[in-house]
C-alpha cells in the first residue's frame, strides 16, 4: 500500500511534467481547481485499499439535523476528518462521545467542492469492548430511563405459593435444580413446566410468548408464581435473556416472576426487570418458597405460646370469677333488690316534697294574680269611664249652645251688612241697572253708550226691558230710547 507522501509525490510529478513541457515551448494544459481535486480523488481511489480500519480517538463530534455524524479521528501525531452517514449511524450499539477510543471501518474519499479528503465511516465500535456488551449497556440505559428497574414497579412475591410455573428448557439441568430445591423445602407445592428454548435464534420470542400466554390464561391455570431461568453459560449463550422483548414480557406480567439465569457472576436484563432475582436456579427455590421445617418449627412455637396464653388467661378468669362470687350480690341475692327498694323510697319522698313545694308556690302565684286582677276589674273601669264620659258630654252640649248663640249673632250682623250692600235693595227704592245686552257690562257713564246699541234695563221687581239707543245727548238731558 502506498503512503500519503507517495501519492503527493506522484501528483507533484504530474504538475512538474506540465511545467517542463511549458519550458520546452510545448503548449501547457490549464487546470481548474475542480480538475485538481478530481485528479487527487482519482489518485486516492486507485492507490488506497477500498476499505480501512482505523484505531483512533473521537474529537469534535457533531450530530447534524440531517442525521449524519461529523467528527475527527486523531492520535498523538495526526488527525483526519471523518463522517458517518445517517443510515450507518442509526446502527450503532453505543453513544459515541469526544474522547472515546474506537475502531472505525470505512474508506478514504475526497470532497471536491472543498478540496478536502475525509474518512467515510461505515461501522464503528469502542476499542476493547465487545458488541454484545455495548448492546447490553445500551439496552440497560434505555430500560432504566423507562422505569423498568424501579422498585415501585416490582410485585411482592406470595408468602406461601402452592401453584408455580417454571419457564425453561425441558432438557436442561435448571428445571431439576429448581424443582428439587422447591420440593425439598415446600413439598406441598405444585410445579408445572412450560418448556421453551433458552439459547439460540428465536429463543427470546419463545420465552416472551410463554410469559404472555401464562398470564392470559392464568384464570384457568391459577399460578401464584413464575420462575424463568436456565443454567450458566457465556454471554452469547445467555443473550436471549438480554433481549428487550423478554424484558417487556417480564415487566408486563401480572404474575410475580423470579429470574434465575446463569451463575452468581452472571447478570442479565431479565434479572434486573424481574420482581426477584436468584443467583442460580437452585437459589430460586429458596427465594420462591418457605422451608416447611422452619414453618413447622414456627407452628410448634406458636402452639406452645397459645397453650401458655390459654393457661394464663384461664387462671386469670378463675381469679375474676372468684372475685365476682365473693361479691355481696352472690352471697345475698336479695341485696340488690333491697338496695334498689331503698333508693326508690328515697326518690318517692323527694318527689313528694318537690310536688308539695311546687303546689304551694303555684297557690301563692294564683293569689297574687287574683289580687292584681281585682285591681284591674273591667266593670269598675267601665263604670268610671262612663261617668267621665257623661260629664264630658254635658260640657260639650253647653259649649255647643254657647258657640251656636255666638255665631248666630255674628251671622245676623253679616246678613244685615249684605242686605245693605245688595243692589236689589237699592232697586226697590226706585233705581234701575242698565247693561249692554251682548256683553252684560253695566253702563255707568254715557261714554260707554253707542248708537244702535241694544241695552237691558233691570228694575226692582226683577222685570227688564230692552231698548235701542237712538240718540246720545251730553247736556244732561234724558237719552231718547226706543223700546224693542
Amino acid at each position: 500500500m502506498k503512503s500519503i507522501s507517495e501519492i503527493h509525490k506522484k501528483i507533484h510529478n504530474w504538475l512538474f511534467t506540465d511545467i517542463i513541457s511549458a519550458m520546452n515551448g510545448k503548449a501547457k494544459k490549464i487546470y481548474t481547481v475542480n480538475d485538481i481535486n478530481v485528479l487527487i480523488k482519482s489518485a486516492l481511489e486507485n492507490s488506497l485499499p477500498g476499505r480501512l480500519s482505523i484505531c483512533a480517538e473521537i474529537s469534535n463530534w457533531k450530530d447534524h439535523a440531517s442525521g449524519h455524524r461529523y467528527f475527527i479521528l486523531k492520535d498523538k501525531k495526526s488527525q483526519i476528518p471523518a463522517v458517518m452517514w445517517k443510515g450507518n449511524a442509526a446502527k450503532l450499539n453505543f453513544e459515541p462521545e469526544n474522547g472515546t477510543e474506537v475502531v472505525a471501518t470505512g474508506h478514504i474519499d475526497v470532497y471536491p467542492p472543498h478540496g478536502k479528503y475525509q474518512f467515510i465511516v461505515d461501522n464503528m465500535k469502542p476499542q476493547g469492548v465487545g458488541d454484545l456488551q455495548v448492546a447490553f449497556e445500551r439496552l440497560v440505559d434505555k430500560l432504566r430511563s423507562q422505569g423498568f428497574f424501579e422498585d415501585s414497579n416490582k410485585k411482592q412475591l406470595p408468602r406461601y405459593p402452592f401453584n408455580i410455573a417454571i419457564i425453561t428448557s425441558k432438557s436442561g439441568a435448571a428445571v431439576h435444580d429448581i424443582s428439587d430445591s422447591i420440593h425439598s423445602r415446600w413439598p406441598c407445592a405444585k410445579l408445572s413446566l412450560y418448556p421453551v428454548p433458552v439459547q439460540g435464534a428465536g429463543s427470546a420470542s419463545e420465552i416472551a410468548s410463554a410469559i404472555a400466554n401464562i398470564n392470559k390464561n392464568n384464570s384457568e391455570y391459577g399460578f401464584d408464581l413464575l420462575i424463568v431461568g436456565r443454567g450458566g453459560g457465556s454471554m452469547e449463550d445467555l443473550w436471549c435473556f438480554n433481549e428487550e422483548i423478554v424484558a417487556k414480557a417480564i415487566f408486563n406480567s401480572e404474575i410475580p416472576i423470579i429470574s434465575a439465569v446463569g451463575h452468581e457472576v452472571d447478570t442479565t436484563i431479565a434479572d434486573l426487570v424481574a420482581d426477584a432475582r436468584a443467583s442460580t436456579p437452585t437459589k430460586a427455590g429458596v427465594i420462591a418458597v418457605p422451608d416447611i421445617n422452619d414453618l413447622l418449627s414456627s407452628l410448634s412455637e406458636y402452639s406452645a405460646r397459645i397453650k401458655r396464653k390459654i393457661v394464663a388467661d384461664t387462671s386469670l378468669y378463675h381469679q375474676k370469677l372468684d372475685t365476682i362470687e365473693a361479691c355481696a350480690a352472690f352471697k345475698d341475692p336479695l341485696y340488690s333488690i333491697r338496695y334498689k327498694s331503698q333508693e326508690i323510697e328515697q326518690l318517692q319522698s323527694s318527689l313528694k316534697q318537690a310536688f308539695s313545694a311546687k303546689q304551694r308556690a303555684s297557690i301563692e302565684l294564683i293569689s297574687r294574680l287574683e289580687s292584681n286582677l281585682r285591681r284591674v276589674d273591667p266593670l269598675l273601669i267601665i263604670s268610671k269611664q262612663k261617668l267621665a264620659l257623661l260629664n264630658l258630654d254635658q260640657k260639650l252640649k253647653q259649649a255647643l249652645v254657647k258657640l251656636t248663640a255666638k255665631h248666630r249673632l255674628v251671622l245676623a250682623s253679616l246678613v244685615g251688612q249684605l242686605t245693605g250692600l245688595n243692589p236689589r235693595s237699592i232697586l226697590k227704592r226706585g233705581y234701575s241697572i242698565t247693561r249692554v245686552k251682548d256683553t252684560n257690562e253695566i253702563i255707568s257713564e254715557n261714554s260707554n253708550i253707542k248708537q244702535k246699541m241694544i241695552i237691558v234695563t233691570e228694575f226692582g221687581d226683577n222685570k227688564m226691558i230692552e231698548s235701542e239707543v237712538k240718540n246720545i245727548e251730553n247736556n244732561n238731558k234724558n237719552e231718547v230710547l226706543k223700546n224693542v
